[in-house]
């Protein structure tokens, strides 16, 4: 095989000893007519502007978890605003359990965060500071059976800030005389706690029993609604 000279390859004007490191000067590689500090100001004025992470579109639904002073709350919305769900979570397990009830019943499209929760979360703390007495946000009981949504409209037509009723009067309320027990059971799975207000209702003795987030969260709920402000 015969040996091949660089200078011997077509269209090579070139050696490669035509060419060194200190033929080249910067003026040369900026066409000579930019300074180092004119060539750093003309590429800084191509820089893109830095603006803030855009929140991720999609997702049917957005969630977020709350340390409150009455427990650990996972909160849910759909898009438009709508408050899907506020329930008790004290363990991971049941952020979990619910995270997947909401994909069953609901929509498998379910993302962590997002601006639609900034109103139910500002609401949900200026009620616990006693602030608020009425929550403004729109609910959806989609996550509630067709007696759990009769029974927690009558709950919040019937019973204000800073009143109870027994389970018998709520039962009485949706026509349903008899139906104290089933009611109980209602308000236990409540979908929508604090803000559909199933700690405002008692026993007749007016003993506290069955609350999802528990008895002191329920009692604190009641405290704060009972103190003159």
């Amino acid at each position: 095989m015969n040996d091949v000279d660089v200078n011997d390859r077509p269209g090579s004007d070139l050696s490669a000893g035509d060419l060194s490191a200190g033929d080249l000067s910067a003026g040369d590689l900026s066409g000579g007519d930019l300074s180092g500090s004119d060539l750093e100001a003309a590429l800084a004025a191509f820089a893109p502007p830095v603006r803030p992470p855009a929140e991720l579109a999609g997702g049917d639904l957005r969630y977020a978890v709350e340390d409150t002073a009455v427990g650990r709350l996972l909160l849910a919305a759909r898009t438009d605003g709508r408050l899907v769900t506020c329930r008790y979570v004290p363990r991971d397990t049941e952020v979990e359990g619910l995270l997947d009830r909401i994909a069953r019943e609901v929509s498998p499209r379910v993302l962590r965060g997002g601006r639609v929760l900034d109103a139910p979360r500002a609401q949900l703390a200026e009620y616990l500071a006693g602030r608020r007495r009425r929550f403004d946000v729109a609910v959806d009981l989609v996550l509630a059976t067709p007696f759990q949504r009769e029974v927690l409209s009558a709950l919040t037509d019937g019973v204000a800030y800073g009143h109870t009723a027994s389970y018998g009067e709520l039962a009485r309320a949706v026509g349903r005389p008899a139906a104290a027990r089933a009611v109980g059971g209602a308000l236990n799975r409540n979908p929508v706690c604090v803000v559909v207000p199933c700690h405002r209702v008692v026993a007749t003795s007016g003993d506290l029993v069955g609350y999802a987030g528990g008895l002191a969260a329920k009692r604190a709920l009641l405290d704060l609604e009972s103190s003159p402000r």
